[in-house]
């Protein structure tokens, strides 16, 4: 009698990703399949499976609350730590900051997840002293981890009136696929190491 091989489906084999953000990662204000992520989503065209756990209003420690369960529901190859405005606009200490996201990260590395971050920057009406040593802190984190780093989500962004919702804070529809060109290099890198063939869908 013969027996059939089944080779492993897409879905087994492909990478899992993880996006741990807030309202930047969460499409707020706009259709959810203009966001940043969905557009990640329809250029790996099912070469990788996307949870997007992100949430608008998060923190690093509700983040961090969330994380362990998620971690251990999806086990996730790549884990996307999108985190830090919400701490910056309520003023929270660097060192918290710095706590809250190194639990993270270390978190998913012991579960065998690669870690990217993706950094932002707060607001210059918080004081200088204060920007740099919340900035900072991905920097020291990429470097303490060994970790790639995006050091601004919202490069060429976030100082474009015609690319932000009116409040200021958020991205417009229209700037979602420029979040996607800041994410992209290092993502790609990440994937092709997870072995996907990448080179045919870079811009």
């Amino acid at each position: 009698m013969l027996a059939l091989v089944v080779p492993p489906s897409l879905a087994e084999t492909r990478p899992l990703l993880l996006v741990m953000g807030d309202s930047l990662s969460a499409a707020y204000g706009i259709e959810q399949q203009e966001g940043w992520v969905s557009l990640l989503e329809s250029r790996l065209d099912g070469k990788a499976h996307i949870i997007n756990a992100s949430i608008s209003g998060e923190t690093s420690s509700g983040g961090a609350s969330r994380l362990p369960d998620l971690l251990g529901q999806h086990q996730p190859d790549i884990v996307l730590l999108e985190l830090g405005g919400n701490d910056g606009l309520r003023g929270l200490p660097p060192r918290q900051f710095e706590a809250n996201m190194a639990g993270m990260i270390e978190a998913s590395q012991a579960a065998d997840a690669e870690v990217l971050l993706l950094g932002i920057d707060i607001p210059p009406n918080y004081g200088q002293a204060y920007r740099d040593a919340f900035t900072g802190v991905y920097y020291r984190l990429a470097d303490d981890f060994e970790v790639p780093l995006v050091p601004f989500l919202l490069e060429s962004i976030a100082l474009d009136a015609s690319l932000m919702q009116n409040d200021g804070i958020h991205p417009t529809a229209a700037a979602q696929p420029r979040i996607l060109e800041n994410v992209w290099p290092e993502l790609a890198a990440m994937l092709e190491k997870n072995g996907l063939a990448l080179a045919s869908d870079s811009p």
